[in-house]
């Protein structure tokens, strides 16, 4: 069984000084996926994170759930961040697979860039939460957990 531990280890705790340490964590040929971006290799892994630090303040991973079986592992996190300031959260998950040296070959990001992201946003927020609003089923106020943005 693959060890997530390290990986995670390391993303509580990326800085732009050790983003070079992907290599360690992932085979040369790694897959990696979010809402944004679908690469290969850890060059292009090293890259999103790169960007990451140079347009967003204060980035932190809060890892938060593991399940690992075998050679694969699904982590839920928390991504806290700053732009121009202002705060932002997002919440989403990672399915990983591994190699047999224990390296990430596959690793897939899963959260709502409209929900987390967009429709917070200036400009483009209004008709994101618009648009959202003509897809949601109306329900009556008692089936509905929380706010409806």
């Amino acid at each position: 069984m693959s060890d997530p531990e390290p990986l995670l280890a390391w993303y509580a705790t990326l800085t732009p000084d050790t983003v070079g340490r992907a290599g360690e964590f992932y085979a040369p040929d790694a897959q990696f996926r979010d809402p944004f971006n679908n690469v290969c290799g850890v060059a292009a892994i090293e890259a999103i994170f790169r960007h990451m630090f140079l347009h967003t303040e204060q980035p932190q991973f809060i890892i938060g759930e593991r399940i690992a079986q075998d050679d694969r592992a699904f982590v839920t996190w928390l991504f806290v961040f700053r732009l121009r300031g202002v705060p932002y959260q997002i919440s989403g998950g990672s399915h990983l697979r591994f190699n047999a040296q224990g390296q990430v070959v596959m690793h897939r990001d899963y959260w709502d860039a409209a929900e987390e992201l967009l429709q917070k946003l200036p400009l483009i927020g209004a008709p994101i939460r618009w648009l959202r609003g003509r897809f949601r089923v109306p329900l009556p106020a008692a089936a509905t957990i929380g706010a409806q943005p």
